[in-house]
């Protein structure tokens, strides 16, 4: 294909591809799968190598959040049966940083629900820093804690945060119909102000929401202008009790393409294989790692992901290996513009960035259903968020095309609860 072969040659010189050369990635056809991956596998290859980053989330504070972010448990008036708690103790934290450092993990991911964090927040996080990098000194540590308001990066750049995440998640067209209590520009500015900080700024978007092919070149395009080192592809989970509940637009093929797409758009940079890739990847998960060349280890912030043993396996039976925590992630270009006084990008001129988490969102509606420490939810409550489900439904689901609820499980383990994470 011709298509391919300018992508890759554009992939190489980290130049911009047109947006019909992008929306095409998105048009082809499932014959043409296999060649997409093996074109975007090389334009990973040549910046990142076979090396796969290993990333993992710490939800310091699960639910009461009074945004209205549709595709999130933890939104306003949610009704997913999700833990909920309140900020934990920077030991705590540092508790289970801990447990996905020992489980290769490169990169600690803090994240809180909320609009943004009141000043007093920024002290607890900076706390909570300060006890991770006491146990795991050489360890990078993101933050994830919504929109930030003046001087709050600094603070954070001066507590030893290295990276700052903040999602555009879907086009500037269509973000009024997924989020109406902030706006997209509010998004773009946080970006900005974590990069005039001298932090590594982290944004990525969120596939599955019922958008087009070409709201989802927009907001990789958009994302491009940013410049982020880093940019987590997440695809929704559908949870019941949410507005997107009955969203289920993706299938692997498609996520393939859409990561592919990501990839030639973004060559250079750290993309995050994120949210989601059990549920709608499944047992196509290692081709993704053809394209993306980082991952999150174990659980998100209120789902279950992947065992970490599984993850490990995955790696090493695809061809691929850990990155080590002393190897530099990002290619020299744009490492050494990161490290440079001031910081700024090292992929065409603009702001610096990296790191990254899932999406953040927020949730309470007033109603007490918060789940205390090691607490399990009832049967009946794991069967409505999709926690339970029997081969023999897993089967005809999948025979039949219809949604795979049955691998949507709520975490009830790691953080906020007395159970050990499965890092």
């Amino acid at each position: 294909m011709d298509l391919l072969k300018t992508l890759v040659d554009k992939g190489l010189r980290r130049e911009l591809p047109t947006r019909d050369e992008a929306l095409a990635v998105l048009a082809t056809s499932d014959d043409e799968l296999l060649d997409v991956v093996a074109a975007a596998g090389k334009v990973r290859r040549q910046w990142f190598g076979r090396r796969v980053k290993l990333n993992y989330l710490v939800n310091l504070k699960s639910g009461l959040c009074p945004e209205d972010c549709s595709y999130c448990s933890q939104r306003l008036g949610s009704k997913a049966g999700i833990l909920k708690y309140t900020w934990l103790k920077p030991q705590e934290a540092a508790a289970a940083a801990g447990a996905g450092v020992a489980g290769g993990a490169k990169r600690v991911c803090l994240v809180a629900s909320g609009r943004g964090p009141t000043d007093r927040d920024v002290d607890r996080v900076s706390q909570t820093i300060a006890a991770i990098k006491e146990q795991n000194e050489d360890v990078e540590v993101c933050a994830c804690l919504g929109l930030l308001s003046g001087g709050q990066a600094e603070r954070l750049r001066e507590a030893g945060a290295d990276a700052y995440n903040h999602n555009l998640n879907t086009s500037e067209a269509t973000y009024g119909e997924i989020t109406t209590t902030h706006t997209y520009a509010d998004r773009v500015e946080t970006v900005h102000q974590a990069q005039a900080a001298g932090l590594s700024a982290c944004s990525g978007l969120i596939a599955g929401m019922g958008e087009s092919d070409a709201d989802l070149v927009d907001v990789v395009f958009s994302l491009r202008e940013l410049d982020p080192d880093s940019v987590p592809v997440n695809f929704l989970i559908p949870f019941e009790g949410t507005p997107l509940a009955k969203e289920w637009n993706l299938t692997p093929q498609r996520c393939l393409r859409i990561l592919a797409m990501v990839r030639f758009v973004c060559p250079d940079v750290e993309v995050r294989l994120a949210g989601g890739r059990e549920v709608h990847l499944r047992s196509m998960q290692p081709l993704a790692l053809h394209l993306a060349n980082s991952i999150f280890l174990g659980d998100y912030l209120t789902s279950e992901g992947q065992a970490g043993g599984a993850d490990l396996e995955m790696i090493a039976d695809a061809g691929f290996e850990v990155e080590g925590a002393g190897e530099r992630t990002l290619p020299e270009h744009r490492a050494d513009a990161l490290a440079a006084p001031g910081g700024g990008c090292g992929g065409h001129g603009g702001a610096e960035a990296g790191g990254g988490c899932g999406p953040c969102g927020g949730a309470a509606d007033g109603t007490d259903t918060t789940v205390t420490a090691g607490e399990q939810a009832p049967k009946a409550a794991r069967e409505t968020a999709g926690e339970v489900g029997t081969a023999e439904g897993a089967d005809a689901a999948a025979a039949s095309g219809r949604a795979r609820t049955d691998l949507v499980a709520v975490r009830r383990r790691g953080a906020g609860t007395e159970l050990p994470p499965n890092a």
